[in-house]
């Protein structure tokens, strides 16, 4: 049998193949949560063996995105609670990804039209965020400067991200994801070119850039257990303005040591190389260097994830040599509910519509037919 296919055990939960549905952000949901049309969408993608879901924010402050469910309300709860059952039902499993996007923010979105927070008071240069224009209307606008959160405010928003974990078990979910790639607030604490703090955060050494994502991990572990918790990162990325520096290897693998020792379930990489969703493009990034050993030795007992331009053929090498244990796609799951059975078919795959990547309604969220139907 194609390694891809068989079943694996993550941190105790039982998956039924090594395929992720990685998170999409879609900005379908109307009134901020979940609904029955978000339960469809994930339902009819149950097949995977681990759905981790769309960027879930934690709290007001972290949104970017119109449109997006959240995790921080009683009413949001609820449709998560809507979406789990849907999914469990169908045989499925499926971890909340929690998200604050930190700098990569607009006004429109913010508490009475405040500033974004971040790391820093450094603007994502070129970023876009998914909020109003000047008309009033939803686009994609030039992220506003944000202000650089104080101590005691960083300790706040490690608070909301346990408390948003809670919600999410109480919602459903099998687990959270943490949300530390593409440019977002951890990453944003991780970039020394962005981070220039003096407090304990400080992006000055690898123990400050590290200690915020440390501090969520340790909040959340004890709230739900660090079997319950993965983290999704994008050493070497580009995306909303992160720039390279020379200390990116022992930041990342000094992450993962330390994430290790707490024993949380799983590192998910994204590799950002050729990222196009027509609205962010990240060109292709310089070969990076021999990582991927480096981190399964510093991450031993863990499962590692990669999402990224993935294929049946890619997935199934990377597995077979154990460079990886889980496969994440993500775009393909757009078009093709079915994924799972046309990978193990070898049915041809469906071209998503890039132009209904974001917002709107049924159709191309819930209408791709499966290849059979089709």
């Amino acid at each position: 049998m194609s390694p891809l296919f068989t079943s694996f055990s993550l941190a105790g939960l039982e998956l039924a193949n090594r395929i992720v549905m990685a998170p999409l952000t879609r900005s379908r949901a109307a009134n901020d949560a979940a609904d029955t049309m978000t339960a469809l969408y994930y339902t009819q993608r149950a097949t995977a063996g681990l759905i981790v879901s769309e960027g879930t924010t934690i709290s007001e402050e972290g949104r970017g995105y119109l449109f997006n469910p959240g995790i921080f309300s009683a009413p949001q709860v609820a449709g998560w609670k809507t979406v789990t059952d849907s999914v469990r039902g169908a045989g499925g499993h499926m971890f909340a990804q929690l998200w604050h996007v930190g700098r990569v923010s607009h006004t429109s979105l913010q508490k009475d039209q405040g500033l974004p927070v971040s790391a820093s008071a450094r603007t994502a240069a070129g970023a876009k965020a998914y909020a109003y224009d000047d008309a009033g209307k939803p686009a994609f606008v030039k992220t506003s400067t944000p202000r650089a959160l104080s101590t005691d405010e960083v300790r706040r928003v490690v608070e909301n991200f346990a408390t948003a974990a809670s919600n999410a078990v109480a919602a459903g979910f099998d687990g959270v994801e943490i949300h530390g790639a593409n440019g977002y607030l951890h990453e944003q604490f991780l970039n020394p070119y962005v981070n220039d703090r003096t407090d304990r955060y400080t992006g000055a050494t690898v123990a400050g850039r590290i200690a915020f994502t440390l501090d969520v991990v340790d909040a959340i572990a004890a709230r739900i257990g660090a079997s319950k918790v993965g983290i999704r990162i994008s050493p070497y990325g580009r995306l909303f303005d992160m720039p390279a520096y020379d200390g990116t290897e022992v930041t990342y693998l000094t992450l993962a040591a330390e994430l290790d020792r707490r024993g949380i379930a799983y590192i998910h990489v994204m590799d950002q190389s050729g990222f196009d969703t027509g609205e962010m493009t990240v060109d292709a990034i310089p070969a990076q260097p021999p990582f991927w050993d480096k981190l399964r030795k510093a991450f031993p007992t863990g499962a590692i994830i990669l999402a990224g331009g993935m294929t049946l053929d890619r997935a199934n090498a990377l597995i077979s040599e154990g460079t990886i244990d889980l496969a994440a796609f993500g775009q393909a799951f757009i078009a093709n509910p079915d994924l799972v059975a046309r990978l193990r078919e070898g049915f041809p795959l469906a071209v998503p519509d890039k132009a209904t990547f974001y917002g709107g309604g049924a159709a191309g969220y819930v209408d791709y037919p499966s290849y059979q139907a089709a």
